[in-house]
């Protein structure tokens, strides 16, 4: 018959003061210190992996283009001061304006056009400075129906030089003319400059140049 031999009590307090140890030591991590296994070896595959950083880093933007444009314009440049003849030199000068006028804008109409827009803009110009004939263009002068006096005097009014050019289209142009008159107080100016515009339109199949009212 086996005979029951009773534990040691102080086995027990010690096993039962290991336990209350190990419960206070749970109990005092916070809940959710640790992190999770999966999201740490996220992080740290995300900074070690060239790949993964350059996915998440924006990309450098390009620098946008601020070059100022250097597009010609159409209008034609200004001649220098020295180029031109002294002021009342007479028609003597008037070669030496003219092609001043041609080497600072070269030509760039056809022939036939630009014989037909120099004839309009000296018909014109005489028109506007003398007061004859400006009932051919009544859309350019509306009061040609009436009397107007000459603004210069028809025997003192001469164009010193005249080029047509292209104004920024193939369908528009522009007359550039050089005059000297004599005004009705009796005033002599030479090296004037006026600016007749055109526009071609074509009328039964046949194109022609219209010119513009001035502003």
């Amino acid at each position: 018959m086996r005979t029951y031999t009773p534990r040691s009590p102080r086995l027990l307090v010690l096993s039962t003061v290991m336990l209350a140890v190990v419960g206070i030591a749970l109990l005092g991590v916070p809940h959710g210190q640790e992190p999770p296994a999966a999201a740490t070896a996220t992080a740290s595959r995300a900074t070690t992996d060239p790949a993964s950083a350059a996915a998440v880093t924006p990309a450098r933007q390009p620098i946008a283009d601020t070059a100022p444009s250097t597009m010609p314009t159409a209008s034609p440049p200004s001649v220098p001061e020295s180029a031109l003849p002294p002021h009342g030199e007479g028609v003597a000068g008037d070669r030496a304006v003219q092609q001043n006028l041609e080497a600072a804008w070269p030509a760039d109409l056809p022939a036939a056009d630009e014989k037909q827009l120099l004839t309009a803009g000296r018909a014109l110009l005489r028109a506007d400075a003398t007061g004859i004939v400006r009932a051919r263009w009544p859309t350019v002068f509306p009061d040609s129906g009436g009397s107007v006096a000459p603004a210069f005097a028809t025997t003192r009014f001469r164009i010193q030089a005249a080029i047509a050019r292209r104004d920024g289209s193939p369908d528009k142009a522009v007359v550039h003319l050089v005059w000297a008159g004599t005004d009705r107080g009796g005033t002599f100016t030479d090296l004037r400059i006026t600016d007749w515009h055109f526009t071609r339109t074509t009328k039964k199949g046949a194109a022609t140049w219209t010119p513009q009212p001035r502003i």
